[in-house]
């Protein structure tokens, strides 16, 4: 297996040298694709030295903070071309633990995109407001409700995909951000037939930096799960596979 890890950054400064060497030293065969929107703090020029030093990391610039979800668009796109068949997506926070990685490329044997659950057994979140909590969880309901996806956690930014699945779905009609993202991936893959699994992970609040949650992006999750039924109902969104 050639797996590629893709990680978004904006401001990560003080946690990706770190991340990347635990990320690297689990299996040799891993390989770290770092997508900078043009860091204020100096992130994109750590992972330039940082690709230099390994030699498994590699780093897509951009000109600026152009969004999370076209970040992942831009990011597997470029993993594929990198020959990777399977792509991790996870965030550069620590909030998602590396040492869950191994499990995720295992369960890859049974399904074709796996993701990191935080309430697949009751709830396994630290150091969040309760606040955040409820809607986080109850944002998974409202989605689970409105568009039938058997999916515990609906929101989760911590996946395993196989490349065939990224191939099969059209990276190119997913347009949403943050929250919603997450949800149009799940939606995409699930009606087109992909075979989903959940594994138990405990999320851990960020360590170091700033949260890039915003009221527009609950905004947009709460309209996009009803764009995905709809556009479902009318044969707008590409079937299944």
């Amino acid at each position: 297996m050639k797996p590629v890890v893709v990680i978004p950054t904006y401001n990560e400064r003080d946690n990706l040298e770190r991340l990347a060497t635990q990320i690297l030293s689990l299996d040799p065969s891993l390989h770290l694709l770092i997508v900078d929107d043009n860091s204020p703090d100096g992130t994109g020029q750590m992972a330039d030295r940082l690709a230099e030093e390994t030699g498994r990391l590699s780093v897509l610039h951009r000109a600026g903070k152009l969004g999370l979800g076209s970040a992942y668009r831009e990011g597997f796109a470029k993993a594929l071309e990198m020959g990777a068949d399977a792509v991790v997506q996870m965030d550069a926070d620590f909030s998602h633990d590396p040492s869950i990685l191994p499990l995720f490329f295992e369960k890859l044997d049974q399904a074709d995109f796996v993701i990191g659950s935080r309430y697949v057994n009751g709830i396994s979140v630290v150091n969040w407001p309760l606040r955040r909590l409820m809607l986080s969880y109850f944002a998974s309901v409202y989605t689970r409700v409105i568009t039938g996806l058997q999916i515990s956690d609906c929101t989760s930014g911590f996946k395993c995909f196989r490349a065939e699945t990224l191939r099969g779905i059209d990276l190119a009609k997913v347009r949403s951000d943050g929250y919603s993202f997450q949800i149009e991936m799940n939606f995409r893959c699930v009606e087109r037939g992909f075979k989903v699994a959940e594994v138990p992970i405990i999320f851990i609040d960020r360590h170091a930096g700033t949260s890039k949650m915003s009221k527009k992006i609950v905004r947009e999750a709460v309209l996009m799960v009803w764009k995905l039924k709809i556009g479902s109902l009318l044969g707008l969104s590409g079937g299944r596979k």
